[in-house]
């Protein structure tokens, strides 16, 4: 990698980590974007797991005085769940209309939520429900790599405030990409190349982890859903193509 290769990838891997620091969630989705003109799918894969697993363990561990482990338990128990599941459908599922379908969810989803009154389901659900939420991430995350999706939408649907929306659906994400990368490990994915890039990307990554987290601290509740909301959006348009 040389030339204009190396600054690509270091840029973004920095807007990457900028985005996931201030809303939670979408590292992949803005750094592959662009790593996937350098990089290849297997490489894209490998650090979008190893890098996710930084960003997400370092926002937790940023906001671990706001988790709740009573509220987290049936989340994690369905993500344990579904990763698995949905690795194994890889071997039958069709990549590009599984990506086409959530697309359209997301943009769907996005844009009704943007343009309606915010409305929200109840405050306290069942654990039943909140396990069936995480089983549904954890089969998209073994399936497409996002690893907080549907986590994300379900606690911007129940209008929770930012600090417990990132606490909920974060975590969650972290065990996700654990499981992720201990399945391409075994599956021999870590190279050396890939090794080399992951340990030149950590000082852009740390960076932008950080300016999104102190950006986070000065937005209110309603301007984060804003964002969230734009970023699904354009997550959603990202998976079309």
């Amino acid at each position: 990698m040389d030339g204009i290769e190396l600054p690509l990838f270091l840029l973004a891997t920095f807007a990457g980590a900028f985005v996931a620091g201030l809303s939670g969630f979408a590292f992949g989705l803005v750094a592959a974007s662009l790593w996937l003109y350098v990089l290849t799918p297997l490489q894209s894969a490998s650090l979008i797991v190893g890098f996710g697993l930084l960003v997400q363990g370092y926002s937790v561990w940023k906001l671990r005085n706001a988790l709740d482990w009573r509220r987290l338990w049936p989340f994690m128990i369905g993500a344990v769940a579904g990763v698995p599941l949905g690795v194994s459908l890889l071997t039958w599922a069709d990549p590009h209309s599984v990506r086409i379908a959530v697309g359209a969810i997301l943009i769907a989803y996005s844009l009704y939520a943007l343009f309606r009154p915010q409305l929200k389901v109840a405050t306290v659900v069942p654990p039943a429900a909140d396990m069936m939420v995480g089983l549904v991430n954890g089969l998209l995350g073994g399936l497409t790599g996002l690893a907080g999706i549907v986590i994300t939408i379900w606690c911007n649907l129940r209008g929770l405030p930012k600090d417990i929306q990132r606490a909920t659906f974060q975590p969650v994400a972290v065990v996700v990409f654990a499981m992720a990368a201990l399945l391409l490990g075994a599956r021999g994915a870590l190279t050396f190349e890939t090794a080399k890039l992951f340990a030149l990307g950590l000082p852009f990554l740390f960076a932008g982890t950080w300016l999104g987290l102190k950006l986070f601290g000065r937005i209110d509740d309603a301007m984060f859903r804003k964002i969230v909301l734009a970023l699904l959006f354009v997550s959603g348009v990202a998976l079309l193509f």
